[in-house]
């Protein structure tokens, strides 16, 4: 146990602590939860909001900027993966599981339940359902995960650095990122990661629960998905134990595989022709609305500021309490590849997939909406897109197919946890022992298992939100390292160049 790091034993305890809570007192603890998490939103919107906006901002300057040229390692280094793999890993461990199960429900809640800005089921409604969907899973959400993935990438395959977040804050607080303080600011990041991570966890086990009621009648109840989670850890401890070049590569490629199959025929059976026009015109409104919405806080309209607490300040909260961990992942299978093709890959090819995605899915669900034959606002989130599924031809084979596709997600993207806590609590180890990652995979799993059971999917969303707040203060930090160790790199560059040109004077 050597390698073990405070930050484990101190996690560890916080974790403990907080499941023993939630165990003896769920009703308590939901409302603990419940409180800070109204706290945080109402008083911290803006925040989030200005935040996320400015690390989107900052990403696009990092492609166009020369700055860009820089490789994440050695200056003639390759990249260890493929273009297709790494794709298939980063956006495996970056959303899975919310693409299925929020691809149908959220474009229909925002139709016909609570609409954005305008009146539910009408023909504006529609068309800002599918704007704010791909707001939520689109540049915003990337672009998180791409600074927090590029700030650990850089600081390790190119200054050296350990792979915690702590390091990446060297430039900015000297010998004091590798003391208490960087001790403290790792076990924030292993929080974020852990209650991040058992939220998508909890997603999953309540859209698999939700497949199975669909196919099999098998009742939707909390001790179903308690089987179902336990069923998972073990396959996805098992996975993790094989490593990061077995198990999650080959997880990753059969994400990807099964993704594009359900996909490509739901595009098939689907309202193909409406599929291809709705997505046109709303990726359209998007890209003509995108500052608009990015600053859009209602403080005179008290409707809306709730939606955009439940829905927008909720997504950024989920995507920053995950940028720890989808971060350092994507981090350690980026290394040799240029700032701007790491920026690129990471930032705007998976929020085109997200677009389309959301887009086959989200015009199926409308299409079945409007058609009138079934109301899917009466189903539970986890069972409509089921219920969709229902309404067009091969719905069986498309429910067996998602079922599947959750559970892979579900099992790469807990295997991912699970090798990143335990890099962030092995004082940055490219190789952490098994024994850590089994510990942190029954942890995670427990935190999922707490969450549901003291507050349902509400339960998962607070916590997200309350984790979500301490880590985005270290990415603030984290950017100003950033910029600063690149602004101090470029003047190193220049002064290069300046001495060769000299040389090659004198020699003319």
């Amino acid at each position: 146990m050597k390698k073990i790091s405070n930050v484990f034993w101190i996690s560890l305890l916080i974790l403990f602590i907080a499941v023993i809570f939630g165990v003896c007192t769920p009703k308590r603890f939901e409302q603990a939860t419940s409180n800070l998490q109204a706290f945080i939103t109402s008083s911290f919107g803006w925040y989030y909001l200005i935040l996320v906006s400015v690390i989107v901002l900052f990403s696009l300057f990092l492609i166009i900027s020369p700055i860009g040229a820089l490789r994440l390692g050695k200056t003639d280094e390759k990249p260890e993966f493929s273009n297709m793999t790494w794709f298939a890993m980063l956006f495996s461990a970056g959303m899975g599981i919310g693409l299925v199960f929020w691809g149908a429900a959220e474009p229909i809640s925002h139709f016909a339940i609570h609409a954005p800005l305008s009146e539910p089921g009408t023909e504006q409604s529609l068309k800002e359902a599918m704007r704010f969907t791909y707001f939520h899973w689109g540049i915003h959400a990337w672009g998180i995960y791409a600074i927090v993935a590029l700030c650990l990438a850089y600081f390790k395959f190119r200054k050296g650095e350990p792979g915690l977040i702590s390091a990446t804050l060297t430039p900015i607080l000297g010998k004091y990122a590798r003391g208490k303080i960087g001790v403290g600011i790792d076990v924030i990041a292993v929080f974020a990661t852990v209650v991040g991570v058992a939220t998508t966890l909890g997603f999953g086990a309540a859209q698999i629960n939700g497949g199975l009621s669909y196919l099999f009648n098998v009742p939707v109840h909390f001790r179903i998905q308690v089987i179902i989670i336990i069923i998972v850890t073990f396959l996805f401890i098992f996975s993790a134990w094989s490593g990061l070049g077995k198990g999650i590569k080959y997880l990753s490629n059969t994400n990807m595989v099964l993704a594009i199959a359900l996909s490509v025929l739901m595009f098939i059976v689907g309202p193909t022709l409406f599929i291809l026009d709705f997505f046109t015109d709303t990726l359209g409104t998007y890209f003509q609305n995108l500052i608009r919405m990015s600053f859009q806080i209602a403080p005179f309209d008290a409707d809306h500021r709730e939606w955009i607490n439940r829905w927008t300040i909720f997504y950024w909260a989920w995507w920053i309490a995950w940028s720890p961990f989808v971060g350092i992942f994507i981090a350690r299978v980026s290394r040799g590849r240029t700032i701007r093709e790491f920026i690129i890959g990471v930032l705007l090819v998976p929020s085109i997939v997200s677009f389309f995605w959301f887009a086959v899915f989200g015009s199926s669900a409308v299409n079945v909406q409007l058609a009138g034959n079934i109301d899917l606002t009466q189903f539970l989130t986890e069972e409509v897109l089921f219920n969709v599924f229902s309404q067009y031809p091969m719905g069986s084979i498309l429910s067996i197919i998602a079922i599947a596709l959750v559970c892979t997600f579900f099992i790469t993207s807990a295997d991912s946890a699970t090798f990143v806590l335990g890099m962030q609590t092995t004082y940055g180890s490219l190789y952490p022992p098994n024994r850590v990652k089994l510990i942190w995979g029954i942890a995670q799993s427990g935190v999922a298992l707490i969450l549901l059971y003291s507050g349902g999917l509400q339960g998962l969303q607070n916590a997200l939100i309350i984790a979500a707040f301490p880590f985005s203060l270290i990415i603030i930090m984290m950017l100003l390292s950033l910029y600063k160790a690149l602004s101090a790199e470029k003047q190193e560059f220049g002064n290069y160049l300046k001495i060769i040109k000299k040389q090659q004077r004198k020699t003319q």
